[in-house]
C-alpha cells in the first residue's frame, strides 16, 4: 500500500469535495493521512467530517483531520495539495470577491474588458501578486517540514503560481492540474461521435490556451473530419471567436470558450462595450462583474448542502474524471507509470519553447513525480504567441516575488491589451490600492 501524508491547503474549498472522493477510492492510497488546511477552521472541519464518511463508503480507512496550523498541516508531508487562489475572497471565493470585481471594474475604467480574469491580463496579475506571497510563505514552511514533497497546484492563475514556486522556492517538485485539455478533447470527440477516450491528440501551449497539432483515431488522421464537420455547423454562441480563430490559423483551439480566448488578444481594448463585440461576452462580463459574496449564513449553508450530495466517482480512469487527481497521486505514491496532463517546466516538451515555460503537457509518472511526454515544435503562428504570454507570465513572477513596480509596469506593456504608458500606471496604482492590504511584497 502506498500509505502518505497527503495536505489540503485551502482544505475549506469545494474542490476539495470531489478531491477526496477520487482519493477514497484510489485502493493503493488505502491508510494515508488526510490533513485539511484552512484559515477557516469551521469550514475545513466540515470537509473533513464530509471525507470521514466517503472514506467510510469507500473502506480506504483514511485518518482525516483538520487544521488551522500550516507547520502541523505540513510537517512530514508527501504531497501539498493547494486550491489557494481567493485571497481576499471575503468569503465568496475568487471570482466574487469584493477585491477581484473591483479589479474588473478598475480595468474596464481604462478600456481593458476582463471578462475572466483569473488566467491573464491585469485583473490575473492582481490575482498573483495577492496570491503569490500567500505560497511563499507555504513553501518556506514546507522546506523546513517536508522539502521533499511533492506540491500539487490546482489555483489560477495556474502557470504563474506554478512557476513562482519553482524559481523562487526550495521546493522544485511542482505539478499544475487543469481540466481544460480534457475538455477539449471531450468537446472534439463529440462532433466527430468518437468516445474521448480513444482519440489520440497532441496540443501545444500553457495553461488555458492551446491548440490541437494532431488528432487521430486508431491510426487515421481525423483533423480534416474535424475542420469539415465544424464548417458546417453554425458555431456555438459561446464559441464565435475561438470559431473563426481556428479557422485562421488551421489549428483548433482545445479550450475553445471564447471568455478565456479573448483575454489572450487585444480585441476588448478595441471596443466601447463587451457589447460592440460579442453578446455572449457582454452577458457573462456583467453577471461577473457585478457578483457579491454571500452572507456568511448563507455561504455555509450552500456549502454545507454541496457536502451533504458528495458521493463517491462511478468512473475512475476515463476521461470522465477529468482531472484525475487521485489516480496521478497514486501512481506516483506506487511508482507507477500512468499519463496524465499536467502543468509542468517544458524541459523540451515542446522543442522550440523555453525550457523553464509552464506548459500543460502529458506527462509520465514515476515515484519521483512525473516528467514531460515530448509534444512536438509549436508552429510558427502559434510560437509567436505563446511566446509573448510566457514572457508576460515571468514578468509577472518577478513583480510578485519581488514586489517591483517597475517590472508590473513592463509586464502591463507586454500584456495583449496593453494601454498607453501613463493611462498603465495610473490603473496600476488603482489596482495596487484596491489590493494593498493582500500585497505585502509592495509596501
Amino acid at each position: 500500500m502506498g500509505r502518505k501524508k497527503i495536505v489540503c491547503l485551502g482544505g475549506g474549498s469545494y474542490y476539495f469535495g470531489e478531491t477526496l472522493s477520487d482519493l477514497a477510492v484510489r485502493e493503493g492510497l488505502k491508510g494515508s493521512e488526510i490533513v485539511l488546511y484552512d484559515i477557516d477552521l469551521e469550514r475545513a472541519e466540515l470537509m473533513a467530517k464530509c471525507g470521514r464518511r466517503l472514506s467510510e463508503e469507500a473502506g480506504a480507512d483514511f485518518k482525516i483531520y483538520a487544521t488551522k496550523s500550516l507547520p502541523e498541516a505540513v510537517d512530514g508531508a508527501d504531497f501539498v495539495i493547494a486550491n489557494i487562489g481567493g485571497v481576499g475572497g471575503g468569503g465568496g471565493g475568487y471570482y466574487s470577491s469584493p477585491v477581484h470585481v473591483n479589479d474588473l471594474h478598475i480595468c474596464a475604467k481604462y478600456g481593458v474588458y476582463q471578462i475572466i480574469g483569473d488566467t491573464c491580463g491585469p485583473a490575473a496579475m492582481m490575482g498573483a501578486f495577492r496570491t503569490i506571497p500567500v505560497y511563499m510563505d507555504i513553501c518556506l514552511e514546507m522546506e523546513r517540514r517536508c522539502p521533499n514533497a511533492i506540491f500539487i497546484n490546482h489555483a489560477n492563475p495556474m502557470a504563474i503560481l506554478c512557476r513562482a514556486i519553482i524559481k523562487y522556492s526550495g521546493i522544485k517538485n511542482v505539478i499544475g492540474i487543469c481540466h481544460g485539455v480534457q475538455s477539449g478533447i471531450r468537446y472534439i470527440a463529440k462532433i466527430l461521435e468518437i468516445p474521448p477516450e480513444e482519440l489520440e491528440t497532441i496540443w501545444i501551449g500553457t495553461n488555458h490556451y492551446y491548440w490541437f497539432i494532431k488528432i487521430y483515431h486508431r491510426g487515421k488522421d481525423l483533423y480534416p473530419e474535424l475542420k469539415k464537420r465544424i464548417s458546417l455547423q453554425k458555431a456555438e454562441s459561446n464559441k464565435i471567436l475561438s470559431t473563426k480563430l481556428s479557422q485562421i490559423y488551421g489549428y483548433q483551439i482545445t479550450y475553445p470558450h471564447d471568455s478565456h480566448i479573448i483575454e489572450f488578444y487585444p480585441f476588448l481594448s478595441h471596443v466601447r462595450e463587451v457589447s460592440d463585440l460579442s453578446p455572449e461576452l457582454d452577458k457573462e462580463y456583467k453577471e461577473r462583474s457585478q457578483r457579491k459574496p454571500g452572507s456568511r449564513e448563507a455561504v455555509m449553508k450552500d456549502f454545507k448542502e454541496f457536502l451533504d450530495k458528495v458521493t463517491l466517482p462511478q468512473e475512475r480512469e476515463s476521461l470522465a474524471s477529468l482531472e484525475s487527481l487521485g489516480k496521478l497521486i497514486e501512481a506516483i505514491a506506487l511508482g507507477k507509470r500512468h499519463i496524465h496532463i499536467v502543468n509542468i517546466p517544458n524541459q523540451g516538451a515542446v522543442s522550440n519553447l523555453p525550457v523553464t515555460a509552464i506548459l500543460e503537457v502529458e506527462g509520465v509518472t514515476n515515484s519521483f513525480g512525473v516528467r514531460p511526454v515530448y509534444m512536438g515544435e509549436a508552429p510558427l503562428v502559434l510560437k509567436g504567441h505563446l511566446e509573448r504570454i510566457i514572457a508576460w507570465q515571468e514578468l509577472v513572477v518577478d513583480a510578485g516575488v519581488k514586489g517591483d513596480r517597475n517590472i508590473a509596469l513592463q509586464a502591463l506593456m507586454l500584456d495583449p491589451q496593453a494601454i498607453p504608458p501613463e493611462k498603465a500606471e495610473k490603473m496600476f496604482e488603482e489596482l495596487l490600492v484596491n489590493s494593498k492590504e493582500f500585497l505585502p511584497q509592495f509596501k
